[in-house]
């Protein structure tokens, strides 16, 4: 599927618009892998097949993150956007080692509807407007990997191994304003616990800016989903390990929260 043939959401954070669940799958070395707190990796299954169970299931979207990305290894991501292009009918992100318009048009033209960027955005915030002047707002998520360091919301990169001295929150709105479509908002310290999202920290970044928030980190039953849509009214809900292993299945989360009256596409 090309990028040009879905209809992204409009932006704005919260609103009447069906919740999005999205299925996430960190891919290293062309498998699908699952940690921790961004440790302990094990592997969950192929790629490809993951992705066409979900689009069946009901996942609305759903995103790739190639977690050791290199230059190397891009052409085996461009072939495995190009297997699940054919494979799915709904819209993916494809995010890890996108670091020039290059990059992303490589993986656009391969099939991906939206792009990912994490660390390189840190590193050169201009890329956020050179890609969203390039490919329009709404194919630009930016990723942010935060974890509670002294009291404060830190921003990590590099799969979350180095800390930087920017505040998650200053840098999201930095990114809204270089013209982000959409932020994917992980918390570390709640990654991989099933101890529920962190719906303080996404309450707190809604409020502040006007683009749809990605929740992500933490999922670990049906009643976080809930809770993290009624608390911090966030756009969308993400998780790995839960959809992977069949802990949770996506019809049964989609009547769960139509019974809590939140608006779901099922």
């Amino acid at each position: 599927m090309q990028a040009e043939q879905f209809v992204v959401p409009p932006l704005g954070g919260g609103g009447g618009l069906s919740k999005r669940i999205i299925p996430c799958l960190d891919v290293k070395d062309g498998r699908t892998v699952k940690g921790v707190n961004f440790v302990d990796l094990r592997d969950a299954g192929d790629p490809v097949e993951l992705a066409a169970q979900y689009a069946q299931q009901g996942a609305d979207e759903l995103v790739f993150l190639d977690i050791t990305a290199t230059h190397e290894r891009r052409k085996t991501m461009i072939e495995m956007v190009k297997s699940v292009a054919r494979q799915l009918n709904i819209p993916f992100t494809i995010g890890g080692g996108i670091t020039e318009l290059a990059d992303a048009e490589a993986l656009l033209n391969a099939g991906a509807d939206k792009i990912s960027i994490n660390s390189a955005a840190v590193r050169n915030p201009n890329l956020i407007e050179e890609l969203a002047k390039a490919f329009g707002v709404q194919f630009v998520v930016l990723a942010v990997d935060t974890k509670f360091v002294d009291g404060k919301n830190m921003v990590h990169l590099n799969g979350g191994r180095l800390i930087t001295e920017l505040e998650t929150e200053t840098w999201i709105k930095q990114a809204e304003d270089l013209g982000a479509g959409e932020i994917l908002l992980t918390s570390m310290d709640h990654d991989g616990t099933k101890a529920g999202f962190d719906c303080g920290l996404l309450s707190k970044v809604n409020q502040m800016i006007n683009i749809p928030i990605i929740a992500s980190g933490g999922a670990g039953s049906m009643e976080h989903f809930t809770e993290v849509f009624q608390k911090a009214n966030v756009d969308a809900a993400l998780a790995a390990s839960v959809f992977h292993y069949g802990e949770i299945l996506i019809p049964d989360l989609k009547q769960e929260l139509k019974r809590n009256h939140i608006p779901v596409r099922i």
